[in-house]
């Protein structure tokens, strides 16, 4: 019975906590894949009611990664510690509140680094999650999912976030519309009609081309101690009024009609949807100051090709608000990382 005893205490010790055979530090350690469904409760408005423009409450499926800086010290994080403060945070934080995955995340990465002992701990976080939005003309109530991404950088000079949203819209080609114009004028004119006919017949009637289902990403970075807040479907506003349409799940034919008059009395090309988010998003966030960040990403799923075609943009406010006054293309473009991991300032 001794025997077995003194067994168990010698496989009992700290093993993370002794020191390597190579001391080198690690950049980035933890648990990644992490599932987990948090309850969300809708937002409430001073009196009580449910607010315009709440999110629907319910039980939402959730990722997260949780990642934290490793000394050279020091042979392993204690990997179950991760688990006891997600489940901790979404307890603490989700419950109690709307959804904010950036929040979620904050708290999490500040527990996280101080959890496992380490100078910065990062964590990132997906959920997918629905909203009932209006039809455009029937106002049938539909249901639409987006997905809400959080990251949050915790260190020793503070925490610092990462919010942003993916939604999917639709957009028409200007260049096969044009083409079409063309054919038409030319048709019309054939036909016998005069100039100013033409004119007046092609301002009325849409005019065809080829369309795409589009997905946006929009993310805005807020330093430490930024003071701004940024609601999520703000964001998501601004994604889809980049494109050339939105779209929705269930629609009436007077719906679908709707729609497609609008998408192609609207093309853009997919470059145009992410300049229209970068330009959306300093119009909307004045007071965002020159060192946050911005990242705008468009994939349109093409339908006469085999291929799709994305367009990026990101950088720092700074970066960004140099470029829309002078026109001057800036030389370095802060890439989302570089942003995450920047140095505490001297």
């Amino acid at each position: 019975m001794e025997e077995s005893a003194t067994s168990v205490q010698t496989f009992s010790r700290d093993a993370q906590a002794a020191a390597p055979v190579t001391r080198v530090s690690l950049s980035r350690v933890g648990v990644t894949g992490v599932e987990k469904v948090i309850r969300v409760c809708g937002e409430r408005t001073e009196n009580g009611s449910a607010a315009d423009r709440s999110l629907e409450a319910g039980l939402y499926h959730a990722e997260l990664e949780c990642l934290v800086d490793l000394n050279p010290e020091q042979a392993g994080v204690h990997m179950s510690r991760f688990e006891e403060v997600v489940n901790e945070a979404i307890d603490e934080v989700v419950l109690q509140e709307s959804l904010k995955a950036e929040g979620l995340a904050a708290h999490i990465a500040e527990r996280v680094r101080e959890q496992q002992g380490g100078l910065r701990s990062e964590v990132r976080i997906s959920a997918r999650y629905p909203e009932t939005k209006p039809a455009p003309v029937s106002e049938l109530p539909t249901q639409e999912i987006y997905t809400l991404f959080g990251t949050a950088v915790a260190s020793e000079r503070g925490t610092r976030t990462l919010i942003g949203v993916e939604a999917q819209g639709m957009t028409a080609c200007p260049c096969a519309q044009g083409l079409v114009e063309t054919g038409a004028r030319e048709r019309l004119a054939e036909h016998g009609y005069t100039p100013e006919q033409i004119s007046e017949i092609v301002g009325a009637v849409p005019i065809a081309t080829h369309n795409q289902r589009g997905i946006g990403r929009l993310y805005v970075g807020r330093p430490e101690e930024s003071g701004i807040d940024i609601d999520a479907r703000d964001l998501l506003a601004i994604v889809e009024a980049s494109m050339s349409s939105e779209i929705y799940e269930l629609l009436k034919r007077s719906d679908e009609r709707a729609v497609v008059e609008k998408a192609h009395a609207n093309p853009r090309f997919v470059e145009d949807c992410v300049r229209e988010m970068i330009r959306r998003v300093t119009d909307a966030f004045p007071d965002l100051a020159g060192d946050a960040f911005v990242q705008a990403r468009q994939e349109n799923l093409e339908t006469i090709h085999r291929h799709n075609v994305i367009a990026e943009r990101y950088g720092l406010i700074a970066e960004i608000a140099s470029e829309l006054t002078s026109g001057v293309h800036s030389r370095h473009h802060t890439t989302m990382r570089e942003w995450l991991e920047a140095p505490a300032s001297s």
